[in-house]
C-alpha cells in the first residue's frame, strides 16, 4: 500500500495574526482556498524549498468559539532549524514566549496564537549550553 504525506491541518481563530506567526518560523504561503459555499479559508504554508511538507491553516469565517483550546487533542508540529538559539531569539524580539527554551541546545518549544503547540529541533548535534537560554524557565506549557 503506497502512502504519502500531504499536510498538517490546524485550525485558527485569526488567519492574519496566525500567519504572521507562521512567517516568522520561515513559512511562507504556497496556496489558497476559498470556499464561498462552505464558508471557510485554506491557506497552505511551508519552508522555501519545501512545499512539499505543509501546514494548512483553516479558518472559519463565521468563527470558531472552541479555539483556542487545549482540548483538541492535537500534538505539535516540528520543525528543523540551523541556529535553535537565533531562532528563538528572533521569535522572542516578535513576542512570542519561548515555553520551552533550548536549555539543551537541542530542543524548544513555543505556540502559535491558537495555541498549536510548535517543537524547535536543532539540526544535526546540539549546540553548546548558552546563556541566556541555559537558565531559563519554562514559561506555561507547550
Amino acid at each position: 500500500m503506497a502512502l504519502k504525506y500531504l499536510h498538517t491541518m490546524v485550525r485558527v481563530k485569526d488567519l492574519e495574526k496566525s500567519m504572521a506567526f507562521y512567517e516568522l518560523l520561515g513559512l511562507r504561503e504556497t496556496r489558497r482556498k476559498e470556499s464561498e459555499g462552505g464558508r471557510f479559508t485554506l491557506v497552505f504554508m511551508a519552508p522555501p524549498g519545501q512545499e512539499d511538507c505543509p501546514v494548512e491553516l483553516t479558518w472559519n469565517w463565521d468563527g470558531d468559539e472552541g479555539l483556542p483550546s487545549d482540548s483538541r487533542h492535537f500534538g505539535h508540529l516540528a520543525y528543523e532549524v540551523d541556529d535553535i538559539y537565533a531562532t528563538c531569539a528572533h521569535l522572542q524580539a516578535n513576542g512570542v514566549t519561548i515555553n520551552r527554551p533550548p536549555r539543551d541546545g537541542h530542543m524548544a518549544f513555543v505556540r502559535s496564537p491558537d495555541n498549536i503547540s510548535i517543537e524547535l529541533l536543532q539540526a544535526g548535534q546540539a549546540l553548546p549550553a548558552k546563556e541566556p537560554w541555559a537558565s531559563m524557565e519554562n514559561t506555561g506549557h507547550w
